[in-house]
């Protein structure tokens, strides 16, 4: 997305969203706020060097560079006259644009010296035409090769099916606790059965489910399970790479396996393996290379060396880093992706994990029973998954225990009285936090700084973290101690340190210790563990956090404060990702009219991904 907000103020010559020697065609779109100045210079660069002149095929070759900055594959050239967008709060009139005519147009692209037309590998050219879509030529082989590589793996693997039967028997025991939206005919544990017993039959699975439903506690069945598998056979035990897109997600699922490792029944040697092992982000995983930002240590010519490589989170991941990972696994080796396609996508190209859910077959298992949330946050998370409007404002009305709804716009000053819940929740909370850290009580200040959390969909304006970070400190003005370090003091890692093991999302508290002086406490497996203020890098106070930054986190009650309607993150993502934080709590700030409008947005990512597999 543009830096800027909004449309280009074609008075200003100086306004950075400007191109300011955009041709006609292309300074129309960059005007209104279509196009950015950066899409009209790469256009017109690729014009001027395959001496292309018609200023449609230039508008084209803008849109498709513009495509993978807002997250599509491709731009359907067929239809982006109905579908295209601005970055603006403030509406704008999209259908006074000279839009060509499509028939006229694509007959242009099939003739153009920028353009390779239909799948065959004959020629390379910047852009690629295959029926409507336009690719830049980067993301088209992308898309082919993830699409490939996938079908490779899709094969079976010879395994011992009594060893895998008894197994199953022994790590799925009884649970305590039924989950909370199981069918009494049904039984609780059989999709992760299923899923268990394909990731060890197959060599490429995917275990899919909204929170709660027991992915990380399947992964780590899946890694007994193999490790069995080799046991019985007499054979090493698998080399096992655990990782996810962010740092954050990394620590969750090395937590997570280690946590659910001491539960099985399971032979000290295979508990010991699980315990043994660490995850990593892909980037470390894949190798970093000081010479580009786009390829890895480990490809094609360079694989991997584990025998199974389990992702963890993948809705994040792009199909350029798909691509990357799909690649540089063995073709002898598994690959297991986990996570929730219901969830906010990778800010780059690309919405991978739905197009495979979507996609279907054998290896896929979708998690449905949920052991977390209470009756009101699964019937509302169910209700915005599947789109169903009225499911999600009956859910809303219905006086569940663990959801309160406030139908107000939490933009309008006159609103505030009716957001007393909010104010209420985020001061208490804050309040336990401070008398814990002023008592040097680093692990129930942890305990306490996760009981309740306001997440916003902005960072900024009226609906925005920054305001209602300033709000929260407001309320607690007279109980705050001077200084940037006061003990009760809400830390947001903004940036991966892995020296400290502290990653971007990562929250912590300053607590006060002895003779005056404070440390910062963070939560690791369980285990609290204390830095010098003065160690850390990139901090922020945490009153209140964006959406997605709480991705792969979860709080004892949220408060999610909706945008206006017109906001173009109001996405049926958003609201999910938001809803599935709280965890015995859930209030909801925003009118119906913004919910409704939320449900019915989906993110619609062009990608032709799903088709191909």
């Amino acid at each position: 997305m543009s830096a800027v907000a909004g449309s280009p103020r074609p008075d200003d010559p100086y306004d950075v969203r400007r191109a300011r020697h955009a041709p006609g065609l292309l300074r129309a779109f960059n005007d209104i706020g279509v196009l950015a100045a950066a899409d009209v210079h790469v256009a017109v660069r690729l014009a001027t060097i395959t001496g292309e002149t018609d200023e449609t095929i230039a508008l084209a070759a803008a849109l498709a560079v513009r495509a993978p900055r807002l997250g599509h594959v491709f731009v359907d050239i067929a239809t982006i006259h109905e579908t295209a967008t601005v970055e603006s709060e403030e509406p704008v009139d999209l259908t006074t644009l000279p839009w060509p005519e499509v028939e006229t147009w694509t007959r242009a692209l099939q003739a153009s010296p920028l353009v390779a037309v239909g799948e065959e590998f004959a020629e390379s050219r910047p852009l690629r035409l295959v029926g409507n879509a336009l690719y830049l030529d980067r993301y088209w082989r992308e898309e082919r090769q993830v699409a490939a590589d996938l079908q490779a793996l899709g094969g079976q693997q010879s395994i011992d099916e009594a060893v895998l039967a008894d197994g199953i028997a022994r790590v799925f025991l009884p649970r305590s606790v039924e989950p909370q939206n199981a069918p009494a005919a049904d039984t609780p544990d059989a999709l992760q059965r299923a899923a268990v017993a394909t990731a060890v039959r197959r060599r490429f699975a995917v275990v899919a489910g909204g929170p709660g439903t027991g992915k990380t506690t399947t992964v780590a069945r899946i890694v007994a399970l193999l490790a069995e598998q080799a046991e019985a056979a007499g054979a090493p035990a698998p080399l096992i790479a655990l990782a996810a897109p962010t740092g954050k997600a990394a620590a969750r699922l090395e937590e997570a396996v280690h946590a659910e490792a001491a539960k099985l029944d399971v032979s000290s040697s295979v508990r010991d393996a699980l315990l043994a092992l660490n995850a990593s982000t892909l980037h470390r995983l894949l190798g970093w290379r000081p010479d580009s930002h786009s390829r890895f240590r480990h490809n094609r010519g360079n694989r991997l060396p584990h025998d199974v490589v389990i992702v963890d989170e993948t809705s994040m991941v792009s199909l350029s880093l798909m691509a990357r990972l799909v690649e540089a696994v063995r073709p002898q080796a598994r690959l297991v992706l986990v996570g929730d396609p219901g969830q906010l996508t990778s800010i780059e190209a690309g919405a991978v994990l739905g197009d495979i859910v979507r996609a279907g077959g054998d290896g896929v298992v979708v998690l449905e029973h949920v052991y977390r949330y209470g009756k009101g946050i699964d019937e509302l998370a169910a209700g915005i998954r599947t789109g169903d409007q009225d499911a999600v404002i009956a859910a809303l009305k219905a006086g569940h225990e663990d959801v309160s709804w406030i139908p107000v716009d939490v933009g309008d000053p006159a609103s505030q009285a009716a957001l007393a819940p909010v104010r209420d929740g985020a001061v208490s909370a804050a309040r336990a936090v401070i008398a814990a850290a002023r008592a040097g009580d680093a692990d129930t200040a942890i305990k306490a700084l996760g009981a309740f959390r306001v997440l916003c969909a902005h960072r900024r304006g009226a609906y925005g973290v920054s305001v209602w970070t300033a709000r929260i400190e407001a309320w607690l003005a007279g109980e705050l101690e001077r200084g940037r370090w006061y003990p009760g003091r809400p830390l947001l890692v903004t940036e991966n340190d892995y020296g400290l093991r502290l990653y971007n999302g990562d929250t912590g508290v300053v607590v006060a210790t002895e003779h005056g002086r404070t440390t910062a406490a963070f939560e690791r497996q369980g285990e609290v563990v204390l830095f010098p203020p003065a160690r850390l890098g990139a901090v922020d106070t945490v009153y209140a956090m964006t959406v997605h930054k709480s991705q792969g986190s979860q709080f004892g009650t949220a408060a999610v404060l909706l945008p206006a309607v017109t906001s173009q993150v109001l996405t049926r993502e958003l609201l999910y990702t938001a809803v599935t934080r709280a965890q015995s709590h859930l209030i909801l700030a925003g009118t119906e009219e913004t919910i409704r409008a939320a449900v019915a947005r989906p993110v619609a990512r062009a990608s032709g991904l799903g088709g191909r597999l």
